[in-house]
């Protein structure tokens, strides 16, 4: 083994050492490290435990390599939803201005909130089969457009 092999093996041997409970393999590694007259099978499997250890850090710090892109993917996608979510709110927010019921520059209803409520609560209410609703829908629409000319 060249030196920096053995830097290694002695640092992952105190790190072993600390465990509550290696597992077996790591427990002859430990074993077998502290002999000192080793068989040539010994030295063998010496060898084949270091290369497992290794192999095991590497596949440890894949997998979580692995978890961090899939929760970054998963906060990306919640912000995303989020980021949706406030537009469609702003954009609701911009219709109750335009209809001028709320103050653009305040954000604050212009007239009395519990009355707006319940005017906007008691249309809901309204049954949507209602010629109201095609009455209403018509003068949006020109509203809307009148606002994509001034824009």
């Amino acid at each position: 083994m060249n030196e920096k092999q053995q830097q290694w093996l002695t640092d992952r041997l105190h790190y072993l050492r600390g465990l509550k409970s290696p597992n077996e393999q790591q427990r002859l590694l430990i074993l077998l490290s502290e002999k000192t007259d080793k068989t040539t099978q010994e030295e063998k499997t010496l060898t084949l435990l270091v290369n497992a250890e290794r192999s095991a850090i590497k596949a440890q710090e894949a997998r979580t390599k692995v978890t961090n892109l899939i929760q970054a993917e998963k906060r990306a996608a919640a912000k995303a939803a989020r980021k949706a979510r406030d537009h469609a709110l702003y954009q609701s927010a911009g219709l109750l201005i335009m209809a001028r019921l709320v103050d653009s520059q305040t954000g604050k209803p212009t007239d009395n909130a519990a009355a707006l409520l319940g005017a906007l609560s008691s249309l809901n209410e309204l049954p949507r089969d209602n010629p109201k609703w095609a009455e209403w829908k018509t003068k949006g629409e020109a509203l809307l457009t009148q606002k994509q000319i001034k824009s």
